[in-house]
């Protein structure tokens, strides 16, 4: 499969794309920029800069969207308006990455060092009363999060393994049994589920998307003309578009001219309604 172009480079790093009949459709991230970044409906995307870093997003369940900044949280209020809830960590050395809702309501997003120190990153859980925890230490690229349809299965990546994880959850427990789903050539990034339970990942060195089975068989792949791939959702009025961000960071200057865009693929299969926050 092939995937179109869908607008020009208009991200430096494109990341986090999430569909949402919330907020009218897709928005994405220019992480290193601080924008979150909607397409609308005439083709032309809108910016809105919410800090040093804007990671990961999701819509919450009244309105408006949270949103993982460089050393935390921010919350989106239905007006527009942007709350900073306080800094996890000090210094510059480290910084929020991707992340996703659980089943229950709860935001997730996992942290990397600038200079991809190992082991220096953390995923962090937003609860709706705005209290956070840890629920995983020494990892070194926190990246793709997502829940299987039925909700009792994550898969995480740690692109530095090159492989998808898989755990068990449930609301009592959280995120345990971590184990290996599928071991990637590439180096994986940002992921999506769709409703068959095929986990979609963006390989990042590899112009590429690889769907892999529930049980870790290679199944699909949908080329990607920019590198630098990032990460997919699942988008539209059916859910039945696979939408995939690009980035262009570490580019030389002139090369790779479509790095940045935003694409899409027609995969055949339907995606799962995007999981909102319940703060």
């Amino acid at each position: 499969m092939q995937a179109e172009q869908v607008t020009g480079p208009v991200a430096f790093h494109g990341e986090g794309p999430v569909w949402s009949t919330r907020w009218g459709g897709l928005r994405w991230v220019d992480m290193l920029a601080g924008d979150v970044l909607q397409l609308d409906q005439d083709g032309s995307v809108l910016r809105t800069h919410v800090g040093e870093v804007a990671a990961a997003l999701r819509p919450r369940r009244g309105g408006g969207a949270v949103i993982g900044v460089r050393r935390g949280f921010a919350l989106e209020e239905p007006d527009g308006s942007l709350t900073h809830l306080p800094e996890l960590w000090g210094g510059d050395d480290v910084r929020m990455n991707d992340g996703g809702c659980d089943p229950d309501g709860r935001f997730y997003c996992g942290s990397m060092a600038y200079d991809e120190r190992p082991g220096a990153g953390a995923l962090y859980r937003l609860d709706p009363d705005r209290s956070v925890a840890v629920v995983l230490r020494g990892v070194t690229i926190s990246n793709g999060l997502e829940w299987s349809p039925d909700g009792t299965s994550a898969y995480y990546v740690d692109s530095p393994t090159h492989q998808i994880s898989v755990f068990d959850y449930s609301a009592e427990r959280g995120l345990e049994r971590r184990r290996p789903l599928a071991k990637v050539d590439a180096l994986p990034d940002g992921l999506t589920v769709d409703a068959d339970g095929g986990v979609w990942v963006a390989l990042y060195d590899d112009h590429a998307v690889h769907r892999y089975g529930p049980g870790g068989d290679l199944d699909a792949r949908v080329d990607v003309p920019a590198g630098r791939v990032t990460a997919c959702t699942f988008g539209g009025d059916e859910l039945d578009r696979l939408f995939i961000t690009t980035s262009r960071e570490g580019l030389p200057a002139g090369a790779d001219p479509s790095a940045g865009s935003l694409y899409a693929a027609d995969v055949g299969v339907r995606g799962v309604p995007t999981r909102e926050f319940a703060g």
